[in-house]
Order: C-alpha cells, then structure tokens, then sequence
C-alpha cells in the first residue's frame, strides 16, 4: 500500500495486521479519486472508519486542507498512527480513537463542516443510510459536499433527502457511490 499521488505521493503506508480492517486497495483508491478530483484546491475531510487512514492522506497529499480520522480499535490507532508519521505533516490530520456515532457528536459540537467525507464501515453492518442522515442532521457537510461510499456491489442505499448519486462504479465485489449533498 502506498500514497499514489500528490505531495506525499509514492510513501509507503502500513496496514494493519489480521482481518480486523479491510483496507482499500490500491487499484480501488485510484479509481476513486479520479472519480471525485483527482486533485483538489483545499477543503476539509473526514475519513470515519480510516482503518489505515489511507483515504483520508490521500484526499491531503492531493491537495486537501486537513482529515480528521476515526476508527477504534487499537492495532488500527498505532497504524494510522505510522502512517500519518509517514507525510511529515502531522499537524494536517487528527486522529480519533472513538466509535464512528461519538465522533459525529463530538464534530458537530465543535461546529466542524467537511467537503469530503468517506464512509467505508465493515459490509456486515449496513448503515450507510443512517450515516449519510446523522451527517446531514448534525451540519456536518458543507454545501456540495461529497461522500464517497464503499459497499458491497450488490447493496442498494435508500439516500436520505439532500443526496444526490453522481457516480458509481464497480470494482470486484467492492462498490464505491459518490453522493453530493445539497443543503437545498
């Protein structure tokens, strides 16, 4: 795994041991930001279930501002940890180490607003509806803001009102949506 362009671009990144996260490989990364950039003029990102925090280095090291990056379990803290030491830019990330639900809370009480946000919880949960309408009930996106989805190709997400699909493609048995969100 590695950073694949940009300021940091071609940094190798570690992933993290076991079969505890699935992190995003990176064939599946590249498609992604050509869907949504590839490059960006700054902006603020959330990488809610960050795993290696892989998504959320990238969406910088391409031109983005600042990434918040959550995920919980330890072994993935240590990781995100390595590899956000890895761009020499600590202080363009945060890390926390808190469930995805008590991160919306904690961001929305601080009053923070994200122009990307990526959402790529473990299949087996199923709660990309219910992430998509916390985001939007807590102000945490900004006005065309873009939320870039990873599922399992065969799910269907019913789209909270404010979202729009924009793209969508498959990769294996990996789907990714890109949604944008109007604050109408």
């Amino acid at each position: 795994m590695r950073i694949i362009a940009g300021e940091y671009g071609g940094r190798r990144l570690s992933a993290v041991l076991g079969n505890q996260t699935r992190p995003t490989t990176d064939k599946v990364k590249e498609a992604l930001f050509s869907m949504i950039g590839p490059f960006f003029d700054g902006g603020q990102v959330l990488d809610l279930f960050a795993g290696t925090g892989g998504l959320g280095i990238e969406a910088v090291s391409r031109g983005c501002d600042r990434a918040v990056l959550v995920d919980k379990q330890r072994q993935a803290i240590q990781v995100i940890t390595d590899n956000i030491a890895v761009t020499k830019a600590t202080e363009r990330f945060r890390l926390l180490k808190i469930p995805a639900q008590s991160a919306l809370t904690l961001l929305a009480a601080e009053q923070q607003q994200f122009d990307y946000v990526f959402l790529d919880p473990p299949y087996r949960f199923k709660i990309i509806h219910q992430l998509l309408t916390k985001l939007a009930e807590l102000s945490l996106l900004a006005d065309a803001a873009r939320v870039i989805v990873e599922t399992e190709r065969e799910d269907d997400i019913e789209l909270p009102s404010g979202f729009e699909l924009i793209k969508q493609h498959d990769y294996g048995i990996t789907k990714i949506s890109v949604y944008q969100y109007s604050k109408g």
